[in-house]
């Protein structure tokens, strides 16, 4: 088998990771349409990511964020996101570029993406090479303003309602994990 000098699993992941600034492009402009809500996990230590100090200690590898009820200051860019949550009643404005996003998953409609992050496997060991790849950790945060009355809210764990329904459903089967197209 000849090697891969066009790295279409690269390309795979561009367009996946596309596919889902588009989405959230979207309902940033016009809201979360119908049950739609998300469930997105990203790399706390990934480069571009920025969080208070309060949720990296909490928070010192992964996150998962739900964007469902209750959210504020959401803005899309082509590398990234920012929103306003509220965690444990203290609200804190988080950015998180696409590249540190490790799965993306909508239950009402049972879609779902994984990705590779890279840099990931140096972010969980605590080894990353330079200062410059490190994330920035924002000590004071500009106060949020009020949600919109429009706004859906977003929390750090999934409801029991929401693990139920991830339970009960195969959600592997609209899942496109990229390892399968790898080189064994």
């Amino acid at each position: 088998m000849s090697e891969d000098h066009i790295r279409y699993d690269i390309l795979v992941q561009e367009a996946l990771r596309k596919v889902v600034s588009k989405v959230m492009g979207e309902v940033a402009k016009t809201g979360l349409p119908g049950e739609h809500h998300f469930f997105i996990s990203f790399i706390t230590k990934a480069p571009g990511v920025r969080i208070s100090e309060r949720l990296l200690e909490q928070y010192e590898k992964e996150m998962t964020i739900v964007i469902q009820n209750q959210y504020w200051d959401f803005k899309v860019s082509e590398t990234g996101f920012q929103i306003g949550l509220a965690f444990d009643g203290k609200n804190e404005l988080l950015e998180i570029p696409f590249s540190a996003v490790k799965g993306f998953f909508d239950p009402s409609v049972q879609f779902g993406l994984q990705f590779d992050v890279e840099g990931a496997k140096e972010a969980e060991d605590g080894t990353e090479a330079d200062n410059a790849d490190k994330p920035q950790k924002i000590s004071k945060l500009k106060k949020p303003k009020k949600p919109k009355k429009s706004a859906k809210s977003a929390k750090d764990e999934p409801s029991k309602e929401d693990k139920a329904e991830t339970k009960k459903t195969d959600a592997s089967d609209k899942i496109v994990s990229l390892d399968s197209f790898r080189k064994k």
